[in-house]
């Protein structure tokens, strides 16, 4: 049993979450044909798509996209986007920071994908329906704008 509190969310990032579920992907589009972790070469992971679409997930964007709640409100109070990095505080000397890898990937049902990051994170569960919601590329950032 956990003993964290309760993470609770303002009224416009739960509008912000059920607007973006309202938004029906076709079934294939978030149905990983094939996912590949490229764990030892660090070169993040690659999902190609039912639909043919495919995405490609560096380590250091999916650390900063992590949708656990805590990662969610420290994006809300920050104004940080998914998958930004995380400003440096002003006046802070800037320090050398490992870079994101996962230390273990684990599938979480046929649903989601979980890791455990080098810096100790492990409470992100990424849906796939998630990746494909917020896949980086530029085509799916040109489309996210244009909605």
């Amino acid at each position: 049993m956990s003993h964290e509190p309760y993470k609770t969310v303002s009224a416009e990032e739960m509008a912000r979450v059920k607007a973006e579920e309202r938004k029906t992907l076709p079934a294939a589009a978030a149905d990983p044909k094939s996912v590949k972790v490229n764990k030892s070469t660090g070169a993040g992971m690659d999902i190609e798509w039912k639909d043919s679409h495919r995405s490609h997930y560096s380590f250091a964007w999916l650390r900063d996209a992590c949708p656990c709640a805590t990662c969610n409100e420290e994006r809300e109070q920050t104004g940080r986007k998914i998958g930004q990095p995380p400003a440096s505080k002003p006046g802070a000397l800037p320090m050398y920071k490992d870079p994101a890898r996962p230390l273990e990937i684990t599938p979480v049902g046929r649903y989601a994908i979980s890791f455990h990051w080098n810096d100790g994170h492990t409470t992100g569960i990424y849906s796939w329906d998630f990746l494909r919601r917020e896949c980086p590329c530029e085509e799916c950032k040109a489309d996210r704008v244009i909605s």
